[in-house]
């Protein structure tokens, strides 16, 4: 056998979003990119800001000397100061660039926290319906992971599920806000409940439980709505994140982790986090990625144009009688399946072009996804094949 036993499963088991996805690139050879509606994956069509152009520019015609070489492990020291800058701005918290390290994109700096915090055979809560690689990567470092149901009505975290899930074994607890793939924001009060819970278990058990919040998304809420800090309101917290959404940047795999400075071992938690950046492979984030988004970090692409995607396909959505909790921000939309079998479903809108994701990819079976972070151009000429699709399984708006 050519690769692992365990690595086969895993290729099985793996991610609906990229099978979606290349059937969709057999239907555009077939059909034509104009009558291919494809919402699989969260790949923005949207282009940088024009400052993130700008700084490229002029970093390309007066490049610093020794911009490509290695640096510490950690990063760019200035790079790291100016996260730190702007989380100490939006939490209130004191955060320094001593409690930064920048990575390759979020999915590196989940990689990395996992090794740093996991013990063989320890127990990662993640939230229903999760982030598909959510349980690779914790599998990836010795982990188990342990599924708790959010609120099927709001897709808002239980709180009470989530305590009666914690064990002895259990290390921590991953969150996702906004949501991939329900578009969830979680507001203040529940991340507040959240960290009272979690300090009772914690001297209860006599162990530290952190939590993981992946976030990604955090710079695109919509209605003039913000996500909130997790610093605020959870003192084992560690922040994820990534540039490929807020910057429009998923090819450059720049992102960052960050610790609560008030977080217990905080500097041996920073100790551990930069070893392992090193010996997982990461070595270091990409330089230039690191030097550009050093002065972009109060800058975002146009939330704006994600909540006019959002609410002409929500609307539309609405008016053919498919049933969905209303985003609060990313760019997703996760629809009850008109029909029990979420992948017959998916199967029956790619009769109309419509390629999706079905729910049972995110552990919820019965859902599906809608990634609308493509032209709106693509969103306008897929509502034909919308109404009949809806007609085809029986929905009447």
């Amino acid at each position: 056998m050519s690769v692992s036993i365990k690595v086969r499963g895993a290729i099985e088991r793996s991610s609906w979003i990229r099978r979606m996805f290349e059937e969709g690139t057999s239907l555009v050879a077939q059909y034509g990119a104009d009558k291919v509606f494809d919402f699989t994956l969260g790949n923005p069509s949207v282009e940088p800001p024009a400052a993130f152009q700008r700084e490229l520019r002029r970093l390309l015609e007066k490049p610093d000397v020794g911009m490509h070489r290695y640096m510490n492990n950690a990063g760019y020291a200035e790079t790291r100061a100016a996260v730190a800058a702007n989380l100490a701005e939006v939490s209130g918290v004191p955060v320094q660039a001593g409690q930064v390290v920048m990575t390759c994109g979020a999915g590196g700096a989940l990689n990395v926290t996992l090794k740093t915090i996991l013990n063989p055979g320890e127990e990662v809560i993640i939230l229903a319906p999760w982030f598909v690689e959510y349980k690779f990567y914790v599998d990836n470092h010795g982990g188990t992971t342990t599924e708790v149901w959010t609120d099927r009505e709001t897709f808002q975290p239980d709180i009470d599920a989530i305590e009666a899930a914690i064990t002895g074994n259990t290390r921590a607890v991953i969150i996702n806000s906004p949501n991939n793939p329900t578009g969830a924001v979680y507001p203040a009060e529940t991340l507040a409940a959240l960290g009272r819970m979690l300090e009772r278990k914690q001297a209860e058990l006599e162990r530290t439980i952190f939590v993981i919040s992946d976030e990604p998304y955090a710079r695109l809420a919509f209605d003039g709505n913000s996500v909130p800090a997790v610093f605020k309101y959870i003192r084992n917290a560690i922040l994820v994140t990534s540039h490929s959404k807020d910057l429009a940047l998923p090819g450059e795999r720049i992102g960052y982790l960050a610790a609560n400075p008030a977080m217990d071992e905080v500097n041996l938690f920073m100790e551990g986090a930069i070893f392992c950046n090193r010996v997982l492979g990461f070595v270091n984030a990409p330089a230039l990625m690191q030097r550009l988004v050093a002065v972009l970090q109060r800058e975002s692409v146009d939330v704006g144009e994600y909540q006019a995607k959002r609410d002409l396909l929500f609307n539309h959505l609405n008016s053919l009688g498919f049933k969905m909790v209303k985003p609060g921000g990313g760019f997703y939309l996760f629809p009850q399946s008109p029909l029990e079998d979420d992948v017959a479903f998916v199967r029956q809108a790619q009769k109309h072009n419509i390629l999706l994701v079905p729910g049972s990819g995110f552990g919820a079976p019965g859902f599906f996804r809608i990634a609308y972070c493509v032209d709106m151009g693509v969103i306008e000429r897929s509502l034909p094949a919308w109404e009949k699709l809806a007609k085809d399984v029986g929905l009447h708006g």
